[in-house]
């Protein structure tokens, strides 16, 4: 994937995949960037261990849970685990994906840190061991319904996932105000579209809306999402994609016209996530949605004009009724051929428990339901937090698919083209899942 959600923005130099809740929330911005295509990955089985020994983990530089953060939480566990010793290794996100393989065949990593797009891929190659059985019974229900689908794949779980992220709505208080627009009635993608519809007449704004619908992954995130709120889906039961199905086709309809309108601003088209951020921060744009960091850049006076004027939502509801966010999230997992299993669970049940993820709330937001009700952690952010508790529950994820990083590059083409009204929004989806199928099939 190129450049789109909770990573960082192609082009620069940033410090996180996603940059989430630092102090009233840092600036920053992410990027997803696709997992190269590779063969040749190991299908060599590792060994439990005795519970003790060397860890070798890889982990992946950013703001939330930062270098520190994690030689924090490393050195806390290595304090309760005496006979345990940890070897972190931190790579940028680009070079993730790939570090990850080429060191598969030797074991290199116990513990590695992957992305939420990457489950099919490393499950189906043996790359990362099926932690199903290692599950605790109570995390079906005390962890959030959107965290546990970070790392299943084919029913089973390939990680534990750390760190939560996914798109809100964001909105100028101020801008409405001028058209006034009331904010409650942005609950639904009809009330967006009739908010924009006054801010545009009033003159408030030329386009009320901005979004990431470069031909990057920035574009598969925003699609997943108005899939989701228009009642699609992307693939069925048995993983075959559904994109040129109902409510898939009715989101892409619905996005080009928004452009016909006027109300989305047409450069959304070469957008990705640091541009609406930027937008928004000129006050250029009313509305639009981004990762959770953006709060943050809104109130950081270095990059903003708008500090203090904007505020976050769970993403609007659909003609489905459904209003769901997209999975933005990384997850733990084990390498399939590390000798010492045991010890490499014990270390990510530390890293990714309530007691350790609690402190660093306002660099992270928590997998666990719980850490949503407790004033320490609801205080740092209060509003993010309030939409974040819904919006994380309900995720959608791309498609789970081995070949993932192809067939989005695949389907971000049919899009533009749609977006660009070079065809119509079924020819194109009819088209992606042509040219799709024959890596749908791999």
């Amino acid at each position: 994937m190129n450049s789109s959600p909770h990573h960082a923005p192609a082009g620069r130099m940033l410090p996180s995949r996603r940059q989430i809740l630092v102090g009233g929330l840092a600036a920053g911005a992410t990027t997803l960037l696709s997992a190269c295509s590779v063969t040749g990955a190991s299908t060599k089985k590792g060994g439990t261990g005795n519970g003790t020994g060397v860890i070798n983990a890889l982990f992946m530089q950013q703001a939330g849970y930062s270098t520190s953060d994690v030689n924090a939480m490393t050195a806390a566990f290595e304090k309760q685990n005496p006979d345990i010793k940890i070897v972190p290794v931190f790579v940028a996100y680009e070079a993730l994906h790939d570090k990850i393989v080429t060191a598969a065949a030797a074991a290199t990593y116990d513990v590695v840190l992957i992305d939420v797009i990457w489950p099919a891929e490393f499950g189906k190659k043996s790359i990362v061991a099926d932690l199903t059985s290692r599950y605790p019974a109570d995390w079906q229900s005390s962890m959030l319904g959107g965290a546990l689908l970070t790392a299943e794949y084919d029913k089973k779980y390939y990680g534990v996932p750390w760190g939560m992220d996914t798109k809100s709505f964001y909105y100028n208080k101020s801008l409405l105000a001028k058209a006034g627009v009331d904010p409650g009635t942005l609950g639904t993608w009809t009330g967006v579209l009739e908010a924009a519809r006054a801010l545009k007449k009033a003159g408030t704004v030329k386009y009320p809306l901005a979004w990431s619908w470069s031909q990057a992954e920035a574009i598969m995130c925003d699609y997943t999402q108005l899939v989701g709120a228009f009642g699609g889906t992307l693939v069925d039961g048995s993983g075959r994609l559904t994109v040129n199905q109902g409510g898939a086709v009715e989101a892409l309809s619905w996005m080009r016209q928004t452009i016909v309108d006027g109300l989305t601003n047409p450069a959304s088209t070469t957008f990705l996530e640091q541009d609406v951020e930027k937008t928004m921060n000129n006050a250029q744009a009313a509305m639009g949605i981004n990762w959770t960091y953006y709060l943050g850049s809104s109130n950081t006076p270095a990059n903003s004009k708008v500090v203090g004027q904007i505020g976050v939502l769970q993403t609007p509801a659909g003609p489905s009724g459904k209003r769901p966010g997209v999975n933005g999230s990384m997850a733990l997992s084990i390498s399939a051929g590390s000798k010492n299993q045991d010890a490499a669970w014990k270390y990510i049940e530390w890293l990714t428990s309530e007691a350790q993820l609690d402190p660093y709330a306002k660099e992270a937001l928590p997998i666990w339901k719980a850490s949503y009700t407790k004033p320490a952690v609801l205080q740092s952010a209060p509003e993010t937090f309030a939409a974040a508790a819904k919006q994380l529950d309900d995720l959608l994820v791309r498609p789970q698919v081995v070949n993932y990083n192809g067939v989005s590059k695949i389907i971000q083409v049919e899009l533009q083209n749609a977006l660009l009204g070079k065809k119509t929004a079924q020819a194109a989806l009819d088209d992606a899942v042509k040219s799709a199928a024959p890596l749908m099939a791999g």
